[in-house]
């Protein structure tokens, strides 16, 4: 009963203490103020880089979009990394945590678990090589692996990469072992063509060919006009024309899709006919019926 008493009385003379209540409102109250500071200059420091990049691209001599992006994707990941930590660092600080000695131990316990983090390492070595060799940027069209996409963000431990089906990738960069790059270069675009062979197959060619050098000035997307390169294949059935168009990185499905079309309009204003799966039917009920095989016992 005395031992509930006195804890009682301590609990009591604990929370009546001003002192107490003026440290800790003090403290809650710094500790939001390093968070609102925190938070206002990691704003405005991307603002001033965003603005940075933006003067940039009216120089005369710049660097290229794909290379802007991933630069500008990556330094708003690492002003946020840095103004988080000195922000943590300072409430450390503000709770009495000692940080100097906090910050001299984390050198020898990082050297301790850097044996255990070598993945770690690795992926961080394997971004920079990224960033720095411009193997792709922000924007580009990969394939890493069994994953294909556009990439959408570039960091120093992993890569993310969003699929056409909307799905996100994230990669450990470390993995990263083989890369194919589509939007580096121009694509080509391919479409096959079928004719009949009833169909003027001369008509067809001069059509097609009048057709292409037109295309250019009705799609940007095209660098070069398409051209015929003549008959792929012959079929059971039909003959294979082959068109081939260049077109600016990634956009040759685009490309197909119009030259498909385009062709199959001309051909239907020429009157030149498309095969399709035809059915014949024979009639049997002309034939003379054949004369009956005659035994050996007949007379």
């Amino acid at each position: 009963m005395k031992s509930a008493k006195t804890f009682y009385d301590y609990l009591l003379s604990f929370l009546s203490n001003e002192d107490f209540w003026l440290r800790l409102g003090g403290g809650i109250l710094r500790i939001i103020t390093i968070m609102i500071i925190a938070m206002v200059a990691s704003k405005v420091l991307k603002i001033a880089v965003h603005n940075i990049f933006k003067v940039r691209q009216k120089a005369p001599i710049r660097i290229s979009e794909r290379r802007e992006a991933t630069l500008l994707k990556l330094l708003d990941n690492v002003i946020t990394y840095v103004i988080y930590f000195i922000a943590f660092v300072m409430i450390l600080d503000t709770v009495g945590v000692e940080v100097r000695t906090l910050l001299a131990g984390a050198g020898i316990v990082g050297v301790a678990l850097g044996f255990g983090a070598q993945s770690l390492v690795r992926d961080v070595i394997t971004g920079f090589f990224i960033i720095f060799e411009d193997q792709f940027s922000v924007g580009d069209y990969v394939r890493i692996g069994n994953f294909e996409g556009y990439v959408e963000a570039i960091g120093l431990r992993v890569t993310k990469i969003k699929s056409w089906t909307g799905e996100i990738h994230i990669l450990p960069n470390g993995s990263i072992a083989q890369v194919t790059n589509f939007s580096l270069h121009n694509s080509v675009a391919v479409v096959d063509v079928s004719v009949s062979y009833e169909g003027d197959l001369e008509r067809a060619e001069e059509a097609i060919r009048n057709l292409l050098t037109e295309l250019p000035e009705k799609y940007e997307d095209m660098v070069a006009p398409p051209q015929l390169l003549g008959i792929q294949n012959l079929t059971s059935s039909e003959v294979v024309l082959r068109v081939t168009c260049e077109t600016k990185p990634m956009r040759h499905f685009f490309v197909a899709r119009a030259l498909r079309k385009e062709i199959k309009l001309r051909l239907d204003e020429q009157g030149i006919e498309i095969p399709f799966p035809r059915l014949v039917l024979y009639n049997r009920e002309g034939e003379e019926e054949p004369a009956p095989k005659r035994s050996k016992g007949d007379a």
